[in-house]
Formats: structure tokens, C-alpha cells, sequence
């Protein structure tokens, strides 16, 4: 359990052999429960979650499972005991680095949306990539940072990287930042364009979490802040 209600599970190819995936893809898990009959048994309910785990050349990734009030998937996934298998689709997905690999990078997520913004950021580490990157990653309380400690000390030991959490719900102690990522990317966004070298247009966003706030992120940058389509990528979880 990394949260409140979120369990990390770690799964490795039975044959040993390398898991091959770019960093922000996703897999889909066969659950054996009921559902499609187009399935095979005994593997019947698909369900998706992003790799949180970079490329490593290794068989095992990772993932993180939010446990949802009457969901089968994610109550099954969170009593699944050490040992047992499934059958995986994937790696598969659009939300990677693509053009913008090398170049200053805005990440914004928001609860488990952040597994595939963990992926990129220390592949990007892993590829000596020194250009700014800054995570923003929203969650409710401080108990749901996911990562929080290896995330910061990312930010402790590359100049380049900074971690940004905040929180909606937080407390009197917390010192952070306070309230939505919403009321965060476009100062984020105009820090990272002018720290930068590179030109304004090779600055990337890489948005990941529920619906409505990568509409409202989107839209922020597209229509406040002069983004263009090209800079701005997006994964939706609902």
C-alpha cells in the first residue's frame, strides 16, 4: 500500500524475458471475472493502468491500483496474493515522450494519473536528459502523495527536475502549494518557458488524470497561454 487506497503491484513476464515498452504506456490486465464473452477463459474483465515503472530492460513493471467502493477490477487486483498470474495485453499507448524528448517539460497529474508522469521523469534521468523538467501533482491530503519521498529526492539530486505536490484538502501543517493543479500550470508554465534556453515552443506538457482536469488543464494552455497542439499531450483515465 502506497496511499490510503492505493496498492502497488509489481508483475513479471513468467519467461523471463525483457519487458519491451517506451516510457507513459499503459497495459491492460485480463482479470478472471465475469464480463465480454469475447475473452478468453479463464480471463474475462479487461481493466487498464499506466506502467509506473520505466523502461529497464528487466521483466518486471509496475503499476499503482486505486481501490474503488464496489469496483470488481480493483478489488480483485487488491487481494491478489504473491504468486498468482494474469494474462497482459501491452505495453501499448500514445502518451510518451515523442517530439518532445530532450526539451523542458511541464508534467501535471493528478492522483494515480501521476504512475505515467514517474515513468517519463526517470526516464528521462536514466537518459541524461538535462533540461528542466517540473512535476505537478495533485492529490487531496498528504497521506496521497504517491511517491512523494523518492519523487523529491529526484528533485534533491538532479538541479534540472523539481517536484511540485498539492494538495486540495490540505491541513495547517502543510507548507506546500494549496488547491488545484488548475491554479498552478500557468505560473509553472511561464517559469519553465522563461528559465529555459530552448524556445518557447520546445517547451512540452504531459497531463495525465481524470477527465475533467485534463479538459480544464487543456484548455488553460491552448486558450490562455499560447500553446499549440503539438505541445500538449494528454492521457485520460475516465
Amino acid at each position: 500500500m502506497i496511499a490510503p487506497q492505493v496498492r502497488e503491484l509489481v508483475f513479471a513476464r513468467l519467461d523471463g524475458a525483457p519487458v519491451e515498452l517506451e516510457a507513459g504506456q499503459w497495459v491492460t490486465l485480463l482479470l478472471p471475472l465475469e464480463g465480454p464473452a469475447d475473452l478468453p477463459p479463464p480471463a474475462a474483465m479487461r481493466r487498464s493502468y499506466s506502467i509506473a515503472s520505466p523502461p529497464r530492460g528487466t521483466p518486471e513493471i509496475e503499476i499503482a491500483v486505486t481501490l474503488v467502493e464496489g469496483g470488481a477490477g480493483s478489488t480483485w487486483l487488491h487481494r491478489m496474493e504473491i504468486g498468482q498470474t494474469l494474462l497482459v495485453q501491452g505495453p501499448q499507448g500514445f502518451f510518451v515522450r515523442g517530439k518532445g524528448v530532450g526539451k523542458p517539460a511541464l508534467l501535471v497529474g493528478t492522483g494515480t494519473g501521476v504512475t505515467p508522469l514517474r515513468s517519463l521523469l526517470h526516464d528521462a534521468i536514466a537518459r541524461g536528459d538535462t533540461n528542466p523538467l517540473v512535476l505537478l501533482f495533485g492529490v487531496r491530503t498528504q497521506a496521497d502523495l504517491l511517491y512523494a519521498a523518492e519523487l523529491a529526492g529526484l528533485a534533491a539530486a538532479h538541479p534540472h527536475v523539481r517536484f511540485e505536490p498539492t494538495l486540495s484538502r490540505a491541513d495547517e501543517a502543510w507548507t506546500g502549494r494549496r488547491g488545484y493543479v488548475q491554479h498552478h500550470v500557468a505560473e509553472l508554465w511561464k517559469e519553465l518557458r522563461g528559465a529555459s534556453e530552448a524556445e518557447p515552443a520546445d517547451v512540452h506538457v504531459y497531463i495525465c488524470g481524470l477527465n475533467r482536469m485534463v479538459g480544464s488543464v487543456r484548455e488553460l494552455l491552448r486558450g490562455e497561454l499560447g500553446a499549440t497542439r503539438e505541445q500538449v499531450h494528454s492521457e485520460r483515465y475516465d
